[in-house]
């Protein structure tokens, strides 16, 4: 990962991620992942319901996720159970998305180096 990331920001890009997560919560996260990348705090998933990826966890998996020590009115800031979509999105200069990937299973991710290719086209 960590290559990755050089290699964005040495082609003079940005990794930015965003987060349902309260900016505590993300802080904490950062620091714990030791992650060198910034995460933004979307409370009330207001910029990915604007792009159309939120979903809301179905009452069966709540307890699953209470089970695995996810509590996510305490993490979210609300008792939604809303969700973003995965999303990865390039997006230029002249703020046009020019690669986008949506998936909702989250264990499928973009390539890095997909990223990369796009980023080096620009």
């Amino acid at each position: 990962m960590q290559l990755e990331l050089d290699t964005i920001e040495s082609i003079g890009a940005q990794l930015v991620a965003i987060s349902p997560q309260l900016s505590d919560q993300s802080l904490s996260l950062q620091k714990k992942e030791n992650l060198k990348f910034h995460i933004l705090s979307d409370v009330g998933n207001r910029i990915s319901r604007d792009f159309g990826l939120v979903f809301t966890l179905p009452e069966i998996l709540r307890p699953v996720y209470a089970n695995f020590g996810i509590d996510l009115p305490a993490a979210n800031g609300d008792d939604s159970f809303e969700l973003p979509v995965p999303a990865t999105y390039v997006i230029d200069q002249n703020r046009n998305i020019v690669l986008d990937f949506v998936e909702i299973n989250h264990t499928l991710r973009l390539e890095p180096s997909k990223i990369i290719e796009t980023l080096k086209k620009l």
